[in-house]
Protein backbone atom coordinates (compact mmCIF):
# COMPACT_ATOMS: atom_id res chain seq x y z
CA UNK A 1 0.00 0.00 0.00
CA UNK A 2 0.91 3.67 -0.17
CA UNK A 3 1.54 5.54 3.08
CA UNK A 4 1.17 9.32 2.99
CA UNK A 5 3.42 10.50 5.81
CA UNK A 6 3.53 13.90 7.44
CA UNK A 7 7.03 15.21 8.12
CA UNK A 8 8.16 18.21 10.22
CA UNK A 9 7.55 21.73 8.93
CA UNK A 10 10.43 22.96 11.06
CA UNK A 11 10.98 21.23 14.36
CA UNK A 12 12.25 17.68 13.85
CA UNK A 13 10.77 16.65 17.18
CA UNK A 14 7.34 16.81 15.53
CA UNK A 15 7.94 13.63 13.51
CA UNK A 16 5.68 11.08 15.19
CA UNK A 17 6.85 7.66 16.43
CA UNK A 18 4.38 6.04 14.05
CA UNK A 19 5.82 7.99 11.10
CA UNK A 20 9.32 6.86 12.10
CA UNK A 21 8.24 3.21 12.18
CA UNK A 22 6.54 3.41 8.78
CA UNK A 23 9.41 5.24 7.10
CA UNK A 24 11.85 2.71 8.51
CA UNK A 25 9.80 -0.24 7.27
CA UNK A 26 8.68 0.63 3.72
CA UNK A 27 10.54 -0.59 0.65
CA UNK A 28 10.77 2.82 -0.98
CA UNK A 29 10.14 6.48 -0.17
CA UNK A 30 8.94 8.95 -2.79
CA UNK A 31 9.93 12.52 -1.93
CA UNK A 32 10.29 15.96 -3.47
CA UNK A 33 14.04 16.31 -2.87
CA UNK A 34 15.98 13.09 -2.28
CA UNK A 35 18.97 14.94 -0.85
CA UNK A 36 16.97 16.99 1.63
CA UNK A 37 14.82 14.07 2.73
CA UNK A 38 17.86 11.80 2.87
CA UNK A 39 19.60 14.16 5.30
CA UNK A 40 16.48 14.40 7.47
CA UNK A 41 15.93 10.67 7.73
CA UNK A 42 19.62 9.76 7.98
CA UNK A 43 19.78 11.98 11.05
CA UNK A 44 16.97 9.90 12.50
CA UNK A 45 18.69 6.62 11.73
CA UNK A 46 16.52 5.70 8.73
CA UNK A 47 18.23 4.31 5.65
CA UNK A 48 15.79 3.93 2.79
CA UNK A 49 15.63 3.71 -0.98
CA UNK A 50 14.52 7.14 -2.21
CA UNK A 51 12.82 8.06 -5.46
CA UNK A 52 12.21 11.65 -6.48
CA UNK A 53 8.60 12.63 -7.04
CA UNK A 54 7.80 16.27 -7.74
CA UNK A 55 5.87 18.64 -9.98
CA UNK A 56 8.23 18.23 -12.94
CA UNK A 57 8.47 14.43 -13.08
CA UNK A 58 5.12 13.31 -11.67
CA UNK A 59 3.66 12.14 -14.99
CA UNK A 60 6.57 9.74 -15.54
CA UNK A 61 6.85 8.68 -11.90
CA UNK A 62 3.22 7.74 -11.24
CA UNK A 63 3.30 4.68 -13.56
CA UNK A 64 6.59 3.57 -11.99
CA UNK A 65 5.18 3.84 -8.48
CA UNK A 66 2.01 2.00 -9.46
CA UNK A 67 4.14 -0.78 -10.94
CA UNK A 68 6.13 -0.98 -7.70
CA UNK A 69 2.87 -1.43 -5.78
CA UNK A 70 1.82 -4.16 -8.24
CA UNK A 71 5.12 -5.90 -7.51
CA UNK A 72 4.26 -6.02 -3.83
CA UNK A 73 6.38 -3.11 -2.60
CA UNK A 74 5.22 -0.83 0.19
CA UNK A 75 5.70 2.86 -0.53
CA UNK A 76 5.75 6.03 1.51
CA UNK A 77 5.15 9.51 0.13
CA UNK A 78 6.64 12.52 1.93
CA UNK A 79 7.04 16.17 1.04
CA UNK A 80 9.90 18.52 1.90
CA UNK A 81 7.84 19.69 4.86
CA UNK A 82 4.38 18.95 6.20
CA UNK A 83 1.60 16.71 4.99
CA UNK A 84 1.85 15.58 1.33
CA UNK A 85 -1.09 16.15 -0.97
CA UNK A 86 -1.85 19.71 0.12
CA UNK A 87 -0.76 22.10 -2.64
CA UNK A 88 1.69 19.57 -4.02
CA UNK A 89 1.66 16.75 -6.61
CA UNK A 90 1.04 14.11 -3.95
CA UNK A 91 -2.65 14.72 -4.62
CA UNK A 92 -2.31 13.19 -8.09
CA UNK A 93 -0.38 10.15 -6.88
CA UNK A 94 -2.96 9.40 -4.19
CA UNK A 95 -5.77 9.69 -6.76
CA UNK A 96 -3.93 7.35 -9.16
CA UNK A 97 -3.28 4.76 -6.45
CA UNK A 98 -6.94 4.85 -5.40
CA UNK A 99 -8.05 4.54 -9.03
CA UNK A 100 -5.83 1.48 -9.39
CA UNK A 101 -7.65 -0.17 -6.50
CA UNK A 102 -4.75 0.04 -4.05
CA UNK A 103 -4.92 1.14 -0.42
CA UNK A 104 -3.77 4.52 0.84
CA UNK A 105 -3.11 5.18 4.53
CA UNK A 106 -2.31 8.63 5.88
CA UNK A 107 0.11 8.90 8.80
CA UNK A 108 -0.92 12.29 10.22
CA UNK A 109 1.67 14.88 10.91
CA UNK A 110 2.48 18.60 10.97
CA UNK A 111 0.68 20.91 8.55
CA UNK A 112 1.28 24.64 8.13
CA UNK A 113 -2.39 25.19 7.26
CA UNK A 114 -3.83 23.99 10.56
CA UNK A 115 -0.87 25.11 12.67
CA UNK A 116 -1.22 28.71 11.50
CA UNK A 117 -5.01 28.64 11.73
CA UNK A 118 -5.35 27.44 15.31
CA UNK A 119 -2.69 29.85 16.58
CA UNK A 120 -4.07 32.90 14.74
CA UNK A 121 -6.86 33.86 17.13
CA UNK A 122 -9.28 34.08 14.19
CA UNK A 123 -12.45 31.95 13.95
CA UNK A 124 -11.65 28.28 13.29
CA UNK A 125 -15.12 26.69 13.30
CA UNK A 126 -15.50 27.30 9.57
CA UNK A 127 -12.61 28.16 7.29
CA UNK A 128 -11.70 28.15 3.60
CA UNK A 129 -8.29 27.06 2.31
CA UNK A 130 -7.28 28.69 -0.98
CA UNK A 131 -3.66 27.52 -1.21
CA UNK A 132 -1.51 29.75 -3.41
CA UNK A 133 -3.19 32.67 -5.17
CA UNK A 134 -2.36 33.20 -8.88
CA UNK A 135 1.19 34.57 -9.18
CA UNK A 136 0.26 37.35 -11.63
CA UNK A 137 -1.44 40.44 -10.24
CA UNK A 138 -4.36 40.59 -12.69
CA UNK A 139 -5.63 37.01 -12.16
CA UNK A 140 -4.86 37.31 -8.44
CA UNK A 141 -7.11 40.34 -8.05
CA UNK A 142 -9.87 38.58 -9.95
CA UNK A 143 -9.61 35.64 -7.53
CA UNK A 144 -9.72 38.00 -4.55
CA UNK A 145 -12.82 39.69 -5.94
CA UNK A 146 -14.44 36.25 -6.13
CA UNK A 147 -13.55 35.71 -2.46
CA UNK A 148 -14.65 39.16 -1.28
CA UNK A 149 -17.99 37.96 0.12
CA UNK A 150 -16.64 34.71 1.65
CA UNK A 151 -17.64 34.83 5.36
CA UNK A 152 -15.31 32.04 6.51
CA UNK A 153 -11.75 32.59 7.69
CA UNK A 154 -9.42 32.35 4.67
CA UNK A 155 -6.07 30.54 4.76
CA UNK A 156 -3.49 31.16 2.03
CA UNK A 157 0.05 30.04 1.27
CA UNK A 158 2.50 32.51 -0.24
CA UNK A 159 6.14 32.66 -1.28
CA UNK A 160 8.24 35.42 0.36
CA UNK A 161 9.08 37.21 -2.90
CA UNK A 162 5.37 37.76 -3.64
CA UNK A 163 4.16 38.54 -0.12
CA UNK A 164 4.23 42.34 -0.37
CA UNK A 165 2.27 42.31 -3.63
CA UNK A 166 -0.29 39.94 -2.13
CA UNK A 167 -0.72 42.09 0.98
CA UNK A 168 -1.20 45.18 -1.21
CA UNK A 169 -3.85 43.36 -3.24
CA UNK A 170 -5.59 42.11 -0.10
CA UNK A 171 -5.78 45.67 1.22
CA UNK A 172 -7.12 47.04 -2.05
CA UNK A 173 -9.62 44.29 -2.88
CA UNK A 174 -10.79 43.10 0.56
CA UNK A 175 -10.01 46.02 2.86
CA UNK A 176 -8.08 46.18 6.12
CA UNK A 177 -9.27 42.92 7.65
CA UNK A 178 -7.85 41.00 10.61
CA UNK A 179 -4.79 39.05 9.47
CA UNK A 180 -1.97 36.96 10.85
CA UNK A 181 1.02 36.10 8.66
CA UNK A 182 2.75 33.03 10.08
CA UNK A 183 6.34 32.22 9.20
CA UNK A 184 9.03 29.89 10.56
CA UNK A 185 6.27 27.81 12.15
CA UNK A 186 7.44 25.40 14.90
CA UNK A 187 10.98 26.83 14.68
CA UNK A 188 12.87 28.85 17.27
CA UNK A 189 12.08 32.19 15.57
CA UNK A 190 8.43 31.48 14.77
CA UNK A 191 6.47 34.66 14.04
CA UNK A 192 2.85 35.71 13.72
CA UNK A 193 2.66 39.17 12.14
CA UNK A 194 -0.58 41.17 12.30
CA UNK A 195 -3.14 41.95 13.57
CA UNK A 196 -4.40 43.54 10.33
CA UNK A 197 -3.51 43.59 6.64
CA UNK A 198 -2.15 47.14 6.89
CA UNK A 199 -0.04 46.34 9.96
CA UNK A 200 1.48 43.27 8.28
CA UNK A 201 2.17 45.28 5.13
CA UNK A 202 3.94 47.98 7.13
CA UNK A 203 6.03 45.36 8.96
CA UNK A 204 7.17 43.52 5.85
CA UNK A 205 7.99 46.74 4.00
CA UNK A 206 10.50 47.41 6.76
CA UNK A 207 11.55 43.77 7.27
CA UNK A 208 11.76 41.74 4.05
CA UNK A 209 10.03 38.36 4.51
CA UNK A 210 12.02 35.13 4.51
CA UNK A 211 10.66 31.61 4.14
CA UNK A 212 7.23 30.38 3.08
CA UNK A 213 4.35 32.23 4.69
CA UNK A 214 0.87 31.15 5.75
CA UNK A 215 -1.74 33.90 5.82
CA UNK A 216 -4.86 33.61 7.99
CA UNK A 217 -7.38 36.29 7.00
CA UNK A 218 -10.66 37.25 8.59
CA UNK A 219 -13.76 36.51 6.52
CA UNK A 220 -16.18 39.06 5.13
CA UNK A 221 -18.50 40.68 7.65
CA UNK A 222 -22.23 40.04 7.18
CA UNK A 223 -23.94 42.60 4.96
CA UNK A 224 -26.58 44.47 6.97
CA UNK A 225 -30.07 43.66 5.74
CA UNK A 226 -32.13 46.76 5.09
CA UNK A 227 -35.56 46.59 6.71
CA UNK A 228 -38.34 46.35 4.13
CA UNK A 229 -39.94 49.62 3.09
CA UNK A 230 -43.53 49.11 4.20
CA UNK A 231 -44.80 52.07 2.18
CA UNK A 232 -43.38 50.59 -1.04
CA UNK A 233 -44.60 47.10 -0.16
CA UNK A 234 -48.10 48.40 0.53
CA UNK A 235 -48.15 50.33 -2.75
CA UNK A 236 -47.12 47.15 -4.59
CA UNK A 237 -49.82 45.13 -2.86
CA UNK A 238 -52.49 47.73 -3.61
CA UNK A 239 -51.47 47.79 -7.26
CA UNK A 240 -51.85 44.02 -7.52
CA UNK A 241 -55.27 44.19 -5.91
CA UNK A 242 -56.24 46.99 -8.30
CA UNK A 243 -55.15 44.77 -11.19
CA UNK A 244 -57.63 42.12 -10.05
CA UNK A 245 -55.72 39.92 -7.60
CA UNK A 246 -57.29 39.02 -4.30
CA UNK A 247 -55.57 40.22 -1.15
CA UNK A 248 -54.40 36.67 -0.49
CA UNK A 249 -53.02 36.24 -4.02
CA UNK A 250 -51.31 39.63 -3.95
CA UNK A 251 -49.55 38.71 -0.67
CA UNK A 252 -48.55 35.31 -2.03
CA UNK A 253 -47.13 36.75 -5.26
CA UNK A 254 -45.08 39.40 -3.48
CA UNK A 255 -43.87 36.89 -0.90
CA UNK A 256 -42.48 34.69 -3.69
CA UNK A 257 -40.66 37.66 -5.23
CA UNK A 258 -39.22 39.14 -2.05
CA UNK A 259 -38.77 36.18 0.29
CA UNK A 260 -40.91 37.90 2.90
CA UNK A 261 -43.61 36.04 4.79
CA UNK A 262 -46.96 35.82 2.98
CA UNK A 263 -48.70 36.16 6.32
CA UNK A 264 -46.77 39.34 7.11
CA UNK A 265 -47.67 40.88 3.76
CA UNK A 266 -51.33 39.89 4.07
CA UNK A 267 -51.37 41.41 7.56
CA UNK A 268 -49.93 44.64 6.12
CA UNK A 269 -52.84 44.85 3.69
CA UNK A 270 -55.35 44.01 6.39
CA UNK A 271 -54.03 46.72 8.73
CA UNK A 272 -54.44 49.25 5.96
CA UNK A 273 -58.05 48.58 5.13
CA UNK A 274 -58.02 45.73 2.60
CA UNK A 275 -60.65 43.05 3.29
Amino acid sequence: MLYVVGTPIGNQGDLSPRALRVLGAVDRIACEDTRRSGLLLAGLGIRAKFLSYHEHNRLARIPQLLEALDQGESLALISDAGLPGICDPGEELVAAVRAAGRSVVCIPGPCALTTALVSSGLPTGRFCFEGFLPPRRGPRRVRLQELASEPRTLVLYEAPHRLLEVLEDLLQELGDRPLQVARELTKRHEQQIGPTVSAALEHFRDTPPLGECTLVLGGALPVPIEPPDEVQLLADLHQRVADGASASDAARQLAQETGLSRRTLYGLLHRNGEP
